[in-house]
């Protein structure tokens, strides 16, 4: 369930509060190879669905930065803000890849909105997102994302 914000102070109540859970996302081979074309990352391990069954995963897994791309569309299921003139993606603190994400899974988010702090012509938010793989012990990515909001 979305959670909807209108303008910076709103958000600023939400800070420290956990998000929720995104709904699910399926990892297609399409998938993989679409970001693999949008890369030029073609490594056989996304790619090479046979060569990859042989390799030390089982068969082929998401790019690491496709697992991160996809934060994005997670994250818009948790939360909506409006009332502001631009959002920008700021950029990450940290990131790690803890368990890899075979082809034909699925993940979600899952979301903290760690900080929301003040800066010029508007705020800048931290959230704490774990990316979580359908079934898995480890998750597929743990990080921290920084955003931007201006008025």
């Amino acid at each position: 369930m979305t959670v909807s914000v209108h303008g910076i102070d709103e958000l600023k109540k939400l800070s420290g509060s956990v998000l929720g859970t995104s709904d699910w996302i399926d990892i297609t081979q399409d998938r993989v190879n679409g970001f693999a074309d949008a890369t030029g990352d073609h490594q056989w391990i996304h790619v090479d669905v046979e060569r990859a069954q042989q390799g030390p995963f089982g068969g082929p897994i998401a790019h690491g930065y496709l697992t991160l791309a996809l934060f994005i569309p997670l994250f818009t299921d948790l939360l909506d803000v409006e009332g502001v003139s631009t959002k920008v993606n700021y950029g990450l603190n940290k990131v790690r890849f803890p368990a890899p994400v075979p082809v034909g899974s699925r993940l979600r988010l899952t979301a903290v909105l760690a900080s929301v702090d003040d800066i010029s012509g508007g705020v800048q938010m931290t959230v704490d997102g774990t990316i979580e793989i359908e079934g898995g012990s480890k998750p597929a990515a743990v990080l921290q994302s920084v955003t931007r909001f201006y008025v």
